[in-house]
């Protein structure tokens, strides 16, 4: 029998939350150019994924928070969630001060906070992490 192996990469992603509103990002580039999502990317090496999301976040919106502030959300791991291969993700939340203020940044073309609610069409499985985050 041959063992078959497939290339699993680690991710980190975050739902930032001011007032109601969660904080999302215009991808910048491939996959999903152009669409809204959440702020987050790959986990390097020695990195936990608290800390990931942390530095993703700053990089990509210019918001320094503290890893250990995080809570956990869960983890997305369905096959195909991302076209360029297998994707698991790990995703946490933090509610920020009405008067954060975020600046595009890395890979995000723009910013926009957008309602909690209804936060429109995400890329990836976004809208299902943001609405576990709201269970939360």
């Amino acid at each position: 029998m041959t063992e078959q192996f497939e290339t699993i990469r680690y991710t980190a992603d975050i739902i930032c939350i001011r007032d109601g509103h969660i904080l999302t990002i215009e991808r910048g580039s491939d996959p999903h150019k152009g669409q809204l999502a959440l702020p987050g990317g790959h986990v390097d090496p020695g990195e936990t994924s608290r800390a990931a999301a942390a530095r993703e976040l700053a990089e990509e919106t210019n918001i320094h928070i503290q890893p250990d502030d995080l809570t956990f959300v869960g983890i997305w791991d369905t096959p195909n969630r991302d076209p360029r291969g297998r994707y698991i993700t790990a995703a946490y939340a933090i509610t920020v001060p009405t008067s954060t203020l975020a600046t595009a940044g890395d890979d995000a073309a723009s910013v926009y906070w957008v309602p909690i609610d209804n936060p429109g069409p995400l890329a990836f499985d976004h809208q299902d992490i943001v609405a576990a985050a709201r269970r939360h």
